[in-house]
């Protein structure tokens, strides 16, 4: 468990300019195969009957997921090779969860699911994906620090 690794991991993903200057209220906590991800709801987020445009639930599930395997992944970046998700209920406010865990790994494939829940703690859709290991090296190049 190398807990510096899930901090640069945090650090990495809020910082990216997809959540400084998209998803400004996203929130993350990474640990060893596993993944949280946070957002409050803003009407930015809506189409147009006023709930929660399809990629935002997507991003969400696709970003558990993704840091759920590169919690265990400490010398590169992984790369999402395909992601499915199954949007199950519809939400339009409160804060959304989407907690990802790495489900099979191999020396060049990992497979993660993801759930995400809203301020209710109901499950509003869920998600499988594969990811891999790229050849980008983990650094502060990158914004891993």
């Amino acid at each position: 468990m190398n807990k510096e690794h899930y901090r640069k991991l945090e650090r990495m993903y809020l910082e990216s300019n997809v959540n400084t200057k998209i998803f400004d209220t996203t929130t993350a906590k990474i640990g060893d195969g596993i993944a949280e991800i946070g957002l409050d709801i803003d009407n930015k987020y809506f189409h147009a009957l006023g709930a929660i445009h399809g990629s935002v639930y997507f991003k969400l599930l696709d970003d558990a997921a993704f840091f759920a395997v590169n919690s265990i992944v400490e010398d590169a970046f992984v790369l999402t090779t395909s992601f499915n998700i199954n949007i199950t209920r519809p939400t339009s406010k409160g804060t959304l969860k989407a907690v990802g865990k790495v489900k099979f790994k191999s020396r060049n494939l990992f497979v993660a699911e993801s759930v995400l829940y809203n301020e209710d703690g109901k499950e509003i859709a869920f998600g499988t994906g594969n990811f891999a290991k790229s050849k980008i090296e983990l650094s502060e190049k990158i914004g891993y620090q």
